[in-house]
């Protein structure tokens, strides 16, 4: 257990108390706000260090406006990946069309970003660190919130390294699969919007000469893609397939996660098979299913959900860490603006419901575009990008900008 960045005073006693679980994209972002509107925030982490690198992801539209508003766009602007091109691939290996790589996740040039979601897990923390607590290599293992601390309300946890303390209010900001909301409202299953997908991803030696750009194979129902972040590094690897109903037994099981991509792709021409003898080998292969998370509610009483674990959009949108950052950003704005936790937790519903809702929906036309899952669809996708020349980089979604920030207020 880590412990790091608290200076505790005379004045904490009479902050509010914020425990928030995971230190990936939306907890650190949710502890900076917090900390700037006066609250005392803990925040858990349940493996031993931030995890670097990562497979890149975008910060677009009002997500842009809130790393603006930290003091961090400068520093993510440094870290911009910068891709150059995005080339479809035929089932044979031959070029169906190569486009500008912002134009295909609807992006502005010179306005929104890619980044490794590593540096961007870093950069939050480097801003945060000194601020609040953070412990690492621990995790939440009860909730209880029937207010049994000295003041009569509030959260007990207990956490899993039996160490037990008190908080005014619990965040989780855990992921898709967020124990802290198992913990509150019951298995994952009732939420989850199963989109028909599986897929791989892991890095592996770029033997294949590729820069600052993305390539993407496509057969009906399968895909595999490589990407280049810079000049020379590993590329990110990624293998996607179709599946009409969700491969439950592989979801914990590596040997059975290699065993069935490799399987799925064992026909496929390209450089396929050289990605699947390296994702056997892989140290980091992330295997999941593409999947939103659809709830009623965000909140329980003193324990409220932000990103991933509240309103997962799936990587089909590319709007996932940018409906972390604004969310976790509305939530602080409503617990700074209301002092009553109920009141704060529905504003917060209130406030920034719709712009989930209309950023999940865009996986309705990503999935069919990048990953189409018959021949007819895979034909009228290729048919539409040999028609073009090039494609306007300035398309961004109406969705990604959907929201305008509420002034936050000066400390």
């Amino acid at each position: 257990m880590t412990r790091t960045g608290l200076s505790m005073d005379v004045s904490t006693a009479t902050k509010r108390t914020v425990l928030i679980s995971g230190a990936s994209i939306s907890g650190p972002a949710l502890a900076y706000w917090l900390h700037r509107a006066g609250f005392a925030v803990t925040v858990v982490e349940k493996a031993g260090a931030l995890r670097g690198g990562g497979y890149p992801i975008d910060i677009r539209g009002t997500a842009t406006e809130v790393v603006r508003r930290m003091g961090v766009l400068p520093r993510l602007r440094d870290a911009h990946i910068d891709s150059r091109r995005f080339t479809f691939l035929a089932a044979g290996g031959s070029e169906v069309a190569s486009v500008g790589a912002g134009a295909v996740a609807g992006s502005v040039e010179g306005q929104d970003l890619e980044v490794r979601r590593g540096d961007l897990a870093t950069i939050l923390y480097a801003t945060v660190r000194d601020d609040v607590e953070f412990l690492f290599n621990d995790s939440i293992d009860v909730l209880d919130q029937s207010g049994q601390d000295r003041s009569g309300q509030g959260v007990d946890v207990t956490f899993r390294s039996g160490r037990r303390r008190s908080f005014d209010l619990v965040v989780g900001a855990d992921g898709m699969h967020s124990q802290t909301r198992e913990a509150l409202f019951g298995p994952e299953e009732q939420f989850h919007r199963y989109l028909g997908y599986a897929f791989a991803i892991f890095t592996m030696p770029n033997t294949f000469g590729l820069s600052r750009e993305v390539v993407l194979w496509n057969t009906p129902g399968k895909a595999a893609a490589l990407y280049a972040v810079g000049d020379n590094d590993e590329l990110h690897a990624f293998l996607n397939f179709h599946r009409p109903e969700p491969p439950l037994h592989a979801l914990r099981n590596p040997d059975a996660q290699r065993e069935l991509v490799a399987t799925v792709f064992a026909d496929a021409g390209w450089k396929v098979p050289d990605m699947v003898d390296a994702m056997r080998d892989a140290d980091d292969l992330f295997f999941d299913t593409a999947g939103q998370m659809r709830m009623p509610h965000w909140s329980s009483g003193r324990v409220a959900l932000v990103g991933d674990a509240a309103y997962a959009p799936s990587f089909l949108t590319g709007q996932g860490s940018s409906l972390a950052l604004v969310g976790a950003y509305m939530l602080a704005h409503s617990l700074a603006t209301h002092r009553d936790h109920t009141a704060a937790l529905a504003a917060y519903e209130r406030d920034t419901r719709e712009f989930v809702a209309m950023n999940q929906v865009l996986v309705d036309k990503g999935s069919a575009t990048l990953f189409p899952t018959t021949a007819e669809a895979l034909e009228q996708r290729d048919t539409m990008l040999r028609g073009l020349v090039t494609m306007p980089s300035a398309t961004a979604r109406p969705a990604h900008s959907a929201l305008t920030l509420p002034e936050f207020g000066r400390p």
